[in-house]
């Protein structure tokens, strides 16, 4: 049977120092992206993903671009070594929508990383006003989350996989709903590294910013199917990504419904392009008869070829 590939990229809290530096040294190719990004960022870059430090790197501000051209970066480098590889459906996870819709090229390189570095401070400002976190519940069904959220005034940011809900809020609703959780049998309860309540009503003040942004710029119809966060679907319209860019801020990513809309849709093998391993994890927890493969490097480049190779 002929594998149907989903290219799928990450989201924040994939950065770490040192990302995109393998990338960077063996594939000039890819050193007009890094150079173009910091011509619209107007800061190094490079020396912030591959030296750090990493408190800097961390900023959504910073973190947002930054994941976005490694990610870029290694698919550029991927399509080298594997110019006959192509996807059959792209997604991301949160900001990583922004380098499937460019992957799709529904965005321009130079607006997805300005986008997302306004994305970031956007975001940074709204957590400023309505200052918050996010909690991971562990070993709760959807229809719990939603009730302990119902009562404690948190709110549903992700659904990730199977017994993970992330929930976000301020911080009296997220330690009500920490209690609540734990007396209706969560594993776990787990502060997320972040730096406000994303994904919840709390980041209004960002949505309404980003639209005026997203306005501004050219979105074309993607030349590849993406799958929304948002509606966890096809989204071909250019009104409608708009639309989901925007909610996209103060709603719930369903990353799960997501994955099986993909799957049910017929793809059998996912790769997950750029920093960090967080997708590939959740993929396996969705579904642990799906082919997935992580690439961030060209070890994995060159290990995914020879497996295809195999298989």
């Amino acid at each position: 049977m002929e594998k149907k590939i989903a290219f799928v990229f990450p989201g924040q809290g994939a950065q770490y120092v040192g990302m995109g530096k393998d990338i960077y040294e063996n594939f000039p190719e890819v050193h007009f992206l890094f150079e173009k990004a910091e011509e619209v960022l107007k800061f190094d870059l490079k020396k912030l993903c591959f030296e750090g430090p990493v408190e800097k790197l961390k900023f959504t501000s910073v973190a947002q671009p930054a994941i976005l051209v490694v990610s870029l970066a290694t698919l550029k480098a991927l399509k080298m070594l594997a110019p006959d590889i192509s996807p059959q459906a792209v997604a991301g996870l949160s900001l990583g929508e922004y380098s499937a819709l460019t992957a799709a090229e529904a965005l321009r390189f130079e607006e997805a990383v300005r986008l997302v570095h306004k994305r970031g401070e956007f975001m940074e400002e709204a957590a400023r006003i309505n200052p918050g976190g996010m909690v991971s519940l562990l070993g709760l069904d959807y229809a719990t989350g939603e009730l302990i959220c119902k009562e404690s005034g948190a709110e549903i940011a992700n659904l990730n996989c199977p017994g993970q809900i992330v929930i976000s809020g301020t911080k009296e609703a997220l330690e009500k709903a920490i209690s609540l959780a734990k007396e209706r049998g969560s594993k776990k309860a787990i502060y997320l590294e972040v730096s406000g309540p994303f994904h919840s009503s709390l980041m209004s003040p960002a949505s309404k910013k980003l639209l005026v942004e997203l306005n501004r710029i050219e979105i074309k119809p993607p030349r590849i199917p993406v799958v929304s966060n948002v509606t966890a679907y096809f989204e071909n319209d250019v009104r409608e990504i708009q639309t989901n860019l925007v909610n996209q801020i103060n709603h719930t990513t369903r990353w799960e419904e997501s994955v099986r809309f993909m799957v049910d849709w017929g793809i059998t093998t996912f790769l997950e392009i750029g920093p960090g391993k967080v997708l590939s994890g959740l993929i396996r927890r969705i579904d642990s008869s799906l082919e997935v493969y992580n690439i961030e490097n060209t070890q994995d480049i060159k290990g995914f070829l020879e497996r295809l190779s195999i298989t």
